[in-house]
């Protein structure tokens, strides 16, 4: 055992002020950084290789304004305490998605504006002008944004591709974003039913409700399954656990809510993860069967198991 004299102890403690100026002296404090997170998700679905693209995010005020509107105030600010989210904000996210199947990059949206979808399109790698097909799950503002900018078309070699049933319903609504987003590229636009293909292993599964024609696509490839389920569910809790809860943004609500429940339980039968273009980035998981509702169960490293 070491020992200490009485003087080494008192010479330790008089050097110690001495010893925490050095350690500091010359170093300045560390800037802050501000929040970030990933800009993209990539991983393997079979033959597949998908992306999920961080288009934007952004916060609104006054949630319940937008989900839950036909429950009180005070079963929404519960179930929020629950789930340990405020009830005076919530976080949107927007997630444009690229399958490259091998030989075809298809993109699934195209977010809010050309200058933010390229500009993450460029971070994972890939131009615009690689796009070979585009595929709009429906006709809202944050989903046909990118279409178009200062430039003009921002896919020029692309293909486009949407339900027969969306595009009629815009067509004749007077939307301004249709008009001058969608309408102009109609030359070059191929129109799907319910069960159409877009590609070997891409195809339309009819979520009929938050818009007239609004859909979902299952990507299948060698025997691994993925839902791109678009809007079908707007928020992770207010949405997807409570398929009844009212939405803002769902044109026709008890359709919206009746699309809900059939699609969310046929995922948590068959177990097949999706990605949710407004859930919280990376925007994938799977859903569980709970009470009369569901549970969102955020994926991890399932898809990095080859």
């Amino acid at each position: 055992m070491t020992r200490f004299t009485r003087r080494q102890a008192l010479a330790a403690t008089a050097a110690m002020p001495v010893a925490a100026g050095l350690a500091t002296q010359g170093h300045a404090a560390a800037e802050m950084k501000g929040a970030s997170s990933a800009r993209f998700n990539r991983f393997k679905l079979g033959g597949f290789e998908v992306t999920a693209l961080l288009g934007g995010t952004a916060t609104r005020d006054e949630p319940q304004g937008i989900f839950g509107m036909n429950v009180s105030s005070e079963d929404f600010a519960e179930v929020s305490a629950e789930n340990f989210i405020p009830t005076d904000k919530t976080q949107f996210f927007f997630t444009p998605t690229l399958v490259n199947t091998g030989s075809e990059l298809i993109l699934f949206d195209t977010g809010l504006n050309a200058a933010a979808t390229t500009d993450v399109i460029g971070a994972a790698g890939y131009s615009p002008d690689q796009v070979d097909t585009v595929v709009l799950t429906h006709m809202h503002g944050d989903h046909i944004g990118g279409l178009t900018g200062d430039a003009g078309e921002t896919f020029t070699n692309a293909r486009y591709v949407t339900g027969s049933t969306e595009h009629n319903h815009w067509s004749g609504a007077g939307s301004d974003g249709f008009d001058a987003k969608v309408a102009p590229l109609n030359d070059k636009m191929t129109f799907l039913e319910d069960g159409g293909s877009v590609a070997s292993g891409v195809t339309a599964m009819a979520a009929f409700g938050h818009t007239p024609g609004h859909m979902g696509y299952m990507l299948e490839s060698d025997g691994q399954q993925l839902m791109l389920f678009a809007d079908l569910a707007n928020h992770y809790v207010w949405s997807l656990a409570y398929p009844d809860w009212e939405v803002l943004f769902d044109m026709d609500k008890a359709a919206a809510a009746a699309t809900r429940r059939r699609v969310l339980s046929m995922l948590a039968t068959d177990k097949v993860p999706f990605i949710g273009y407004h859930m919280p980035f990376p925007a994938m998981g799977y859903v569980e069967t709970r009470g009369d509702g569901f549970r969102y169960v955020p994926a991890s490293y399932q898809m990095m198991m080859g």
